[in-house]
């Protein structure tokens, strides 16, 4: 009897998978609940089990992408007795017979491709496989990076690689970056070895292809965790490193190669007579960050206007409601949600402020995206908080603090910054007590936050001690007036000096 094991269901929101990886073959005797293969989504990676013994024959290719409730696999339920049988006897389970790797002839080229409409080149951040290394189809080979996102980049064949591109190395889409030589068959270790260099042939000739070769979903998840796989001891078959060693893995605090090499061209440097420097490339998120600052600087009309802000309301209203505030919402009341209210409120009167120039007309925008300045170690990226408008102070707290996690773990979406209509820096954070934004093109306007500092100032006739926050607002004057820019700077003093304003939008 053929029992179908199906994709099952493993998400309201997911509809499709892919087979990252088969860990059982065709024809192979599997047990009840043996994770049978590793299925991949969109969101997260799945581990499928065998619904029952028996013989399994495999439906689907790896890297193939089924929907929820296709067939992925049948298990020959009437085979289990006699294969248990011979299991017994031979004291192992049935085996298909290995197929012997053969070169095909074929050379597969990949290049870059294209990771979003405003991209033109990436950086080779990190290669994850050598070259002559062995690939299976769709395994993650390397990692490039944008001025905006890092991405990464898969096998789109299975076979031996050659390595074209080096780390470091910018590339336009659509340029050369590798080779694949395609291998039919499953390789033998033999076969690896002629792909090494002749120092390494002998000290893997002892040990099993599979010994420090992690799966798809491990090799992503050390990836991430900034882990090289020969620091991690494998536990699956053959010493193959699996999801859950890759879980368990810790980055080692040994220095890894990159900083061993930059020692050493430290060292060289210094030679007698110098003075010690160290020199490196510059990434490709700081140059065209650097591009495009210049850009603004040179091609708008920029202007700067200045207020002071008595946050004493803001504060007490904080501290009065933090903890309630806190235990409602499992987050806590920061000042960037005031202040991403208040402008939306005054974006809403002044329609300038939230347009942008396109060639010799002007977009009025009737939406309202708020772009939030994170600071991350690759340089400055900024984030998009959606209908800011229509968020509540929580829910743009909670947006703020994803975003700004994905930021700065570098998993930031095309999406997620692109199409914002005004922008929030706060340079206060790092104690800056004045400044003058540079607008995030094509935008129209930027706010600048401070830090809060206690100032003397005179209250109905009287010198009173009071937190004051100075903000900065630079706009385009080809489409912003000055009247305009201080009346939506003011606005936004009203609001925070009388939060309650907020709540009603007055």
């Amino acid at each position: 009897m053929g029992l179908e094991i199906k994709v099952p269901t493993v998400g309201e929101s997911i509809t499709e998978v892919t087979i990252a990886q088969w860990l059982k073959k065709e024809g192979e005797y599997v047990e009840m609940d043996d994770v049978i293969c590793e299925l991949e989504s969109d969101k997260a990676t799945f581990e499928l089990n065998a619904e029952d013994s028996g013989v399994l024959h495999l439906k689907v290719e790896e890297g193939e992408t089924l929907s929820v409730g296709d067939i992925i696999a049948e298990i020959d339920t009437d085979a289990a007795a006699d294969s248990s049988q011979d299991k017994g006897e031979a004291g192992e389970k049935p085996k298909k017979p290995e197929q012997k790797a053969e070169k095909t002839g074929e050379i597969l080229e990949m290049t870059v491709p294209s990771v979003g409409e405003s991209i033109t080149e990436v950086t080779i951040a990190s290669w994850l496989k050598k070259d002559g290394e062995f690939l299976e189809l769709d395994e993650v080979i390397a990692e490039i990076e944008s001025d905006k996102a890092t991405f990464e980049l898969t096998a789109e064949a299975r076979g031996m690689l050659q390595v074209v591109a080096q780390e470091g190395e910018t590339l336009d889409i659509g340029a050369l970056i590798c080779k694949i030589e395609i291998i039919s068959g499953e390789p033998e270790r033999e076969d690896l070895d002629t792909q090494k260099p002749a120092n390494e042939t002998q000290e893997a000739s002892s040990t099993s292809y599979a010994v420090g070769h992690p799966s798809p979903a491990a090799a992503k998840i050390l990836a991430e965790k900034g882990i090289d796989s020969s620091d991690v001891k494998g536990t699956g078959v053959e010493g193959r490193i699996t999801k859950e060693d890759a879980l368990k893995a810790e980055k080692s605090t040994k220095p890894a190669q990159g900083q061993e090499k930059e020692t050493a061209e430290k060292t060289q440097s210094s030679a007698p007579g110098e003075r010690p420097h160290q020199r490196k490339k510059m990434s490709s998120l700081r140059k065209t960050v650097a591009r495009r600052l210049v850009s603004v600087k040179n091609e708008m009309a920029m202007l700067t206007t200045f207020n002071e802000v008595d946050m004493k309301p803001v504060m007490d209203l904080r501290k009065k409601y933090k903890e309630k505030f806190k235990d409602k919402y499992e987050i806590n009341l920061g000042f960037m949600s005031f202040f991403v209210k208040a402008s939306c409120l005054a974006l809403q009167e002044w329609k300038s402020v939230n347009a942008m120039i396109d060639g010799e007309d002007i977009i009025y925008n009737d939406y309202y995206d708020v772009s939030i300045a994170v600071s991350t170690p690759k340089g400055l990226v900024v984030p998009v908080i959606r209908d800011a408008d229509k968020r509540s102070f929580d829910g743009i707290e909670k947006e703020i603090i994803r975003l700004a996690g994905k930021a700065r773990d570098g998993k930031l979406s095309i999406d997620e910054m692109q199409g914002g209509t005004f922008t929030i820096t706060n340079g206060g954070v790092f104690g800056s007590m004045l400044s003058t934004p540079i607008i995030n093109s094509p935008q129209a306007a930027i706010l600048g936050m401070h830090n809060i500092v206690e100032r003397p100032m005179v209250v109905e006739g009287e010198v009173v001690i009071r937190p004051i926050m100075y903000v900065a607002l630079s706009y385009d004057h080809r489409l912003i007036d000055g009247r305009e820019s201080v009346s939506f700077l003011y606005r936004i003093k009203e609001l925070i000096e009388d939060p309650a304003r907020l709540l009603l939008e007055i």
